[in-house]
């Protein structure tokens, strides 16, 4: 028969708190007075018996928040196997064994460690166990039990938020905060604090309580109007004050923020309504006062406007408050200043004929100053619009006269700028302009259109018109030009032609003959008169040039006995003559021109024969020898890499630049004697050199020479004279040199 052994619970309610437990199946009636032992037995599969308990437990609850010195006594666990030899060991393991709850092996007794905290963590599920302690083998099931934290008011109410904002316009209704004050103003004080305290236990003694802090704004509504600080405003303007410029600044208080005090100026009466303006600054909400038109002192110097300051936005709930607007007076002070004289009129316009005598007046202009001081003023014309003085202006009253001939056909109108300055203080000053128009007079006669130069044929017969006239006249008519046409005395009845005037400002040409010969008469010059309508009439005399030319039966030209036709709107006979001479005076020029060139090419060297000089380096042809570095550089012959094609001579004035000729240069051991034989040699042959010893050129004269040295400057070491005979045996280029010297020598031998 299998034994059945009891594992044993016990717990005790210590004190000052109690353990609350809950029985598992049967429950007594009433609690023992000693502890109680939860025996639990393990029953085989097959025959289960439960067997006789005291009180059972599987749960227990423990207060919270312990605040004795020693550790909270939980129960006790106990075998039915535990014969007090020791031979039982006691396990708990589970929530928090082993560090809050803990178990003597022994006795199994089990203790929380800490102060438990419901908040913290309600409930601990843990397990208990008996083994043998010597081989270590349970000696009854693992059992489960739960403990619960019995809950304290341990925790006052806690606020979401330390401090809560909220703003309520003002003036409001009650809401879950109540305003404790009638009719609240912000405009008095905006800003309170309230503290709000919550209670638990519904407020019970022994409750617990929190705080929390409301900060309330009391946002603004326009439930203020408008109001000027005073009632009159003083300002100053001068009278050159600019159009929109401001003169003053003016200011409504307004209690409100924001769009609520918002505030429209406006001018609602005065005598200055229209001369001033007033906006509103958006930034300070300021009435800026401008000038709408031009200030004067002298017509008036003071304005008294009416402004007002009239809220934007009105909130009708607060009408009741009065009206949202209030009104000032505005004293405007005009100043006087020194303004220049001002011209009775903005322009002039003006007109005179252009026949019109000199120092003729045609207009006045007046100018005054329109202080009350009344300066004098005296005019002048600007000069930069009448260059050409034609027109003066008395400086006293402003009448301007004519001061040179007026011609309408060159310039119809002069535009002028007249003057004003104080005579006082001629700073100030002002301008007008003046047009002046030029009237016409008939001054000028109608002339021909065009030039006219025809021909006539051979073969031509009586009454043939040959050709068509037209006139013109620089003058206006207002009434359209009438021209008549007429021959000159002259030529009306010794005429080959006829001209008949056609009434329409045209005239035509006719044939009075028939038949005409070029080799008798090749060109006819026939005047004709054009007189215009006008008065005073004007005519003149203008010459139709008529050539007589071979055609063919059609009236085609073939040919004439004078130089080809020229079309009227070709080349005339003055013009080609003009061209002509023009080119006979080019070509004389250029002649003389290169007269003077060659005359100056032939200036002989010496200019008298008593001029003469004991330097050869002024004649320009062998220099002062190997000694003379002021002619030329010897060291350049000497390395000749170092020579610049570019350079010019410098033994004469270049009359012609000619492109250098470049040769190949000789090496560093090169003899210098061959270098200047072989430029001496293309000297020789060129064309373009001077006709001079190359020699100077070099400013080497060597050894060997056949003339030997030309140098003056060895004949003070001789002894006797020198003969200079040779000197005609070189050739045309020395004859100059030898007629000096032979002459010298034959002056001494008489």
């Amino acid at each position: 028969m299998r034994t059945y052994h009891c594992f044993w619970l016990l717990f005790w309610a210590g004190q000052p708190h109690q353990s609350f437990l809950t029985p598992l199946s049967k429950r007594t009636s009433g609690f023992p007075d000693k502890e109680k032992v939860l025996v639990l037995s393990g029953n085989s599969r097959q025959d289960l018996h439960r067997s006789k308990r005291s009180w059972m437990w599987n749960q227990f609850f423990l207060l919270e928040e312990y605040t004795g010195t020693d550790y909270q006594y939980v129960g006790k666990l106990h075998s039915d196997q535990d014969k007090g030899d020791g031979s039982l060991k006691y396990i708990l393991s589970g929530d928090g064994a082993g560090d809050l709850f803990i178990i003597n092996e022994n006795t199994g007794d089990i203790q929380a460690t800490k102060r438990l905290d419901r908040e913290e963590k309600p409930v601990y599920i843990l397990r208990a166990q008996a083994i043998n302690r010597r081989t270590g083998r349970p000696v009854e099931p693992e059992s489960e039990f739960i403990i619960k934290i019995h809950d304290i008011n341990d925790n006052e109410p806690m606020f979401t938020k330390d401090v809560y904002n909220a703003s309520i316009p003002e003036m409001s209704d009650v809401g879950i905060i109540k305003t404790a004050l009638l009719n609240m103003d912000r405009e008095n004080r905006e800003q309170y604090q309230v503290v709000i305290q919550a209670k638990d236990m519904g407020g019970q003694m022994g409750g617990l309580s929190g705080t929390t802090t409301v900060n309330i704004t009391l946002t603004d509504v326009n439930d203020n109007p408008p109001r000027f600080p005073q009632s009159t405003y003083q300002f100053r303007a001068p009278e050159s004050t600019p159009l929109d410029s401001p003169v003053g600044r003016i200011k409504a208080n307004d209690a409100d923020v924001d769009e609520n005090a918002e505030i429209e100026y406006s001018i609602t009466e005065g005598d200055g309504y229209d001369m001033f303006g007033i906006t509103t600054d958006k930034d300070t909400q300021e009435g800026i006062i401008t000038v709408k038109k031009a200030l004067d002192f002298e017509s008036k110097n003071l304005y008294i406007l009416k402004v007002e300051a009239t809220n934007t936005h009105v909130d009708p709930r607060f009408l009741y408050l009065g009206p949202f607007k209030d009104s000032a007076t505005v004293r405007i002070q005009v100043e006087d200043v020194d303004e220049p004289p001002m011209f009775s009129r903005p322009a002039y316009i003006m007109e005179v004929k252009e026949d019109v005598p000199l120092n003729s007046v045609i207009g006045t202009v007046t100018a005054q100053d329109p202080d009350a001081a009344k300066n004098p003023v005296k005019y002048s014309v600007d000069r930069h619009t009448d260059m050409d003085r034609v027109f003066n202006i008395n400086s006293g009253n402003g009448s301007i006269f004519t001061s040179k001939p007026l011609d309408r056909e060159t310039l119809l109108w002069h535009n002028i700028t007249v003057i004003a300055a104080e005579i006082n203080n001629p700073k100030q000053s002002s301008r007008v302009p003046v047009f002046i128009k030029v009237l016409d007079v008939n001054d000028n006669a109608p002339e021909f259109a065009m030039f006219y130069e025809t021909f006539v044929c051979e073969n031509a017969k009586a009454e043939q018109l040959i050709q068509t006239l037209s006139a013109v006249d620089k003058d206006d008519s207002y009434n359209g030009h009438q021209f008549s046409f007429s021959l000159a005395p002259e030529a009306a009845s010794s005429s080959n032609f006829t001209l008949q005037d056609n009434r329409d400002n045209t005239a035509g040409i006719f044939t009075r003959k028939t038949r005409y010969n070029r080799h008798e008469t090749s060109t006819y010059f026939l005047p004709v008169v054009i007189s215009d309508n006008d008065y005073p009439i004007q005519s003149s005399t203008e010459t139709v040039t008529i050539r007589v030319c071979a055609c063919d039966h059609r009236g085609k030209m073939l040919s004439c006995n004078a130089e080809a036709l020229i079309h009227p709107t070709g080349l005339s006979t003055g013009a080609l003559i003009a061209i002509l001479l023009c080119i006979i005076i080019l070509l004389v020029t250029v002649v003389l021109f290169a007269a003077l060139r060659r005359q100056r090419k032939k200036e002989p060297l010496i200019i008298s024969k008593e001029d003469i000089r004991d330097n050869i380096v002024s004649y320009n042809d062998e220099g002062g020898g190997e000694e003379d570095t002021q002619a030329f550089d010897i060291g350049t012959l000497r390395n000749p890499e170092a020579i610049d094609d570019n350079k010019l001579r410098r033994d004469i004035v270049p009359e012609t630049l000619f492109l250098p000729r470049r040769t190949a240069t000789a090496r560093d051991n090169t003899d210098v004697r061959d270098f200047i034989n072989q430029r001496l040699k293309e000297n020789d042959t060129d064309p373009t050199a001077p006709p001079y010893d190359s020699l100077a050129t070099y400013a080497y004269e060597g050894n060997g020479s056949v003339a030997e040295s030309l140098s003056s400057l060895e004949s003070v070491t001789t002894d006797g004279d020198q003969d200079y005979d040779y000197l005609s045996d070189w050739g045309p280029r020395f004859k100059k040199l030898a007629d000096m010297y032979g002459s010298m020598d034959s002056d001494k031998d008489s």
